[in-house]
């Protein structure tokens, strides 16, 4: 027999309802006499991210347990009741927030979804983006709700992009390792040893997934920067080159050439003088 003492937290009820709009967010790690129920639900919608141990949600199709990694979402109206899974400790992040100053596409047509996310940089990102969201709501300071709303978009993006294309967390990590060492030379070897693959292994799954090499998709990600670069600075194309990792100019204009159908300078000159 459940011996949890359910809570309506009458208190968030008041305050948090009050602040349409503000992201409330909080930090807790409990027991397993932890447990919220709310049965009308709330007009908010509610975030809650397992950093470690487990918890529980009841949802319309029974119980679902989230652990570590796991990104937990329920709509406005929908009755929610969650605790800590019995004999273990749940610590977890949260955020209520109002949809009213965010994009609809960013968020899930269910009344209640879960999304797992390996370890990896997507996990790292979310978790910090909570923190973030955390310590702007306790401190106040200038913009702390638009700071706080700018961190949720974020993680409401990553789940987005999520849902509409998936990748293995392998190749995931494997296009973050690309994006932090855009300007140096890249082995696969060493890529594959950093990510937990044999190099052959590593560049079959990444074609499949990706649709590009591991090198022409490095080289796409390097040419996509440097047009950043050739629209909105005054680098020379040389510079730009240097920039994002090409240390051969004409291999760098053969790459442009490649994914623009221009050299550098006529992209630029194009762009400038419509």
């Amino acid at each position: 027999m459940d011996q949890r003492i359910w809570s309506t937290a009458p208190e968030d009820e008041a305050k948090q309802r009050s602040a349409y709009g503000v992201v409330i967010a909080g930090h807790f790690h409990e027991d397993d006499s932890y447990a919220t129920e709310r049965s009308q639900g709330r007009d908010d919608w509610l975030l809650v991210y397992t950093v470690s141990g487990r918890g529980y949600f009841d949802g319309p199709s029974g119980r679902l347990r989230c652990e570590s990694g796991d990104i937990v979402l329920l709509r406005p109206g929908t009755p929610q009741r969650y605790g800590t899974v019995e004999g273990e400790t749940w610590q977890l992040v949260w955020a209520h927030f109002s949809a009213r100053r965010l994009e609809e596409s960013l968020l899930p047509a269910e009344s209640l979804t879960v999304q797992r996310l390996e370890k990896g940089p997507v996990r790292k990102r979310v978790y910090r983006a909570m923190r973030s969201i955390i310590a702007d709501q306790r401190e106040r300071g200038d913009y702390w709700q638009e700071l706080s709303l700018g961190a949720l978009r974020e993680i409401l993006m990553l789940l987005a992009q999520r849902r509409r294309h998936r990748y293995d967390p392998r190749i995931e990590e494997a296009l973050h390792y690309l994006s932090e060492h855009m300007r140096e030379p890249i082995r696969i070897e060493t890529m594959a040893r950093h990510i937990g693959l044999s190099p052959s292994r590593l560049s079959h799954m990444f074609k499949d997934a990706v649709g590009l090499s591991i090198i022409d998709a490095l080289n796409r990600m390097r040419i996509r920067q440097a047009a950043l670069y050739l629209e909105h600075t005054d680098l020379t194309a040389s510079e730009v080159a240097y920039e994002v990792g090409f240390h051969n100019y004409n291999h760098f204009i053969l790459q442009f050439k490649k994914w623009h159908r221009l050299t550098p300078t006529d992209y630029r000159s194009k762009l400038r003088n419509p």
